[in-house]
């Protein structure tokens, strides 16, 4: 699936984009509006500076080199989701959840995951 399926069938009314692998290149999405729009356990490298992602559920996904810097995360649920090279700088993250979240460069560091 493209960044522009995904915005058209947003704008169908479509809301479920669970179980997607969108890693193959960094997905153009700065500015979309996607909000309530579900992402879980899928595989995501995405360029989201600005989008409107409130009510977004990304529960268990890989999110790779996403940059959601400026993005309106309010109450989006990120829950059980692994982070790597994720900028979150400046996103609204009010009622956000990260329960069970995190970030693979850290736990790499830190000797948790093998290399």
């Amino acid at each position: 699936m493209t960044a522009t399926e995904i915005l058209t069938q947003y704008a169908r009314g479509v809301r479920d984009f669970r179980a997607l692998d969108l890693d193959a290149e960094v997905f153009e999405l700065r500015g979309a509006v996607l909000a309530g729009a579900d992402f879980s356990g899928s595989l995501l490298c995405a360029d989201l500076r600005g989008a409107d992602l409130r009510g977004a559920r990304f529960v268990r996904c890989n999110l790779t080199a996403c940059d959601f810097s400026g993005a309106d995360l309010r109450g989006a649920d990120f829950s059980e989701a692994a982070f790597e090279d994720v900028d979150f700088s400046s996103a609204q993250l009010d009622g956000a959840s990260f329960v069970g979240a995190c970030d693979r460069a850290h736990m790499y560091e830190a000797g948790e995951l093998p290399l």
